[in-house]
């Protein structure tokens, strides 16, 4: 039931939700799943699938064990159909193929079931293919589309699906997530500092700039915390060329901030200089510069 305990652990009102929707019979035709990567959506896509067609349904959650839960696994179900991108994109002849599929006779079911991976890579012509799809349906089915991007998502597609909304996941489960993919449990910490988003972090983690400037800012906490005058001599041989463009200095702030709150709980730092770290950082989002910010900053902590 691998679905089911990720959703219980990382959604469990989504999961309470749509049990509750297929215990009514209440389902709708078609659903717009909405969040962050890593956040569920496609498990309770499949969750769903599952529950729709499940042979020995257990406590409302499909068994995972029975022959129609691992046709779907497999994907070798007839009435399941999963699209994801041919390339970049979802093209217009996958949703063609997908209407083909459907308007077969000879199902094993009356009712259908299609999910859409990344449904705001679809071509325009794939999106309207789809709409038209939504509109006129062969017969009975539920229609899931999966999105990290909901604003890339046709609104007249918007319309004719019930949103639902994927809730980011907590600071902690982020940080074990991250871990999982191989990401060392400080880079996770200091990744959740800087996003709550799965996708977001483990891009940052990838990034070059992001590598060399934890390093560097690690280094300049390292002095501050000491107390040493270096670290004043640090913001402009290290900290300036680093940083030359805004949103750099704002992130370089965000991974100090995150350092300095992880010493916080432990007690090792006070929270004055955390606000004093955080005045600096609404001085840069007012024009002041940023070379002068920081050697206040410095100033202030190593002479307090």
């Amino acid at each position: 039931m691998e679905e089911t305990e990720f959703l219980r652990e990382y959604q469990p009102r989504l999961l309470t939700q749509m049990t509750k929707m297929m215990e009514h019979e209440h389902l709708a035709h078609a659903y717009l799943f909405e969040g962050d990567e890593g956040t569920g959506k496609h498990e309770l896509s499949m969750w769903l699938a599952k529950r729709m067609f499940c042979e020995q349904i257990q406590d409302g959650n499909p068994c995972d064990q029975c022959l129609q839960c691992m046709r779907i696994d497999q994907n070798e179900h007839p009435n399941v159909q999963v699209i994801k991108p041919d390339g970049q994109m979802i093209k217009v002849d996958q949703i063609r193929q997908l209407q083909a599929e459907f308007s077969k006779t000879g199902f094993e079911t009356r009712d259908q079931c299609f999910i859409i991976r990344q449904a705001d890579t679809m071509s325009s012509s794939a999106a309207n293919s789809l709409l038209k799809f939504l509109e006129e349906p062969p017969g009975s089915f539920v229609a899931i589309l999966e999105t990290n991007s909901l604003g890339k998502v046709l609104p007249t597609i918007q319309s004719r699906c019930q949103l639902i909304h994927f809730s980011p996941l907590s600071k902690a489960h982020l940080i074990e997530k991250l871990h999982a993919t191989g990401i060392s449990e400080k880079t996770a910490a200091l990744l959740a500092q800087l996003t709550n988003s799965f996708s977001k972090a483990v891009e940052i983690s990838e990034d070059e700039w992001f590598n060399e400037s934890k390093e560097i800012a690690k280094k300049w906490f390292d002095q501050l915390s000491a107390k040493t005058p270096d670290a004043f001599l640090f913001v402009q041989k290290q900290l300036v060329p680093l940083a030359k463009e805004k949103h750099q200095q704002l992130m370089l702030l965000k991974i100090i901030q995150g350092y300095y709150e992880e010493a916080f709980q432990t007690g090792k730092i006070s929270y004055q200089e955390i606000e004093c770290l955080l005045q600096a950082q609404r001085k840069i989002q007012a024009n002041v510069s940023f070379q002068n910010s920081m050697e206040q900053f410095a100033l202030r902590v190593v002479s307090s």
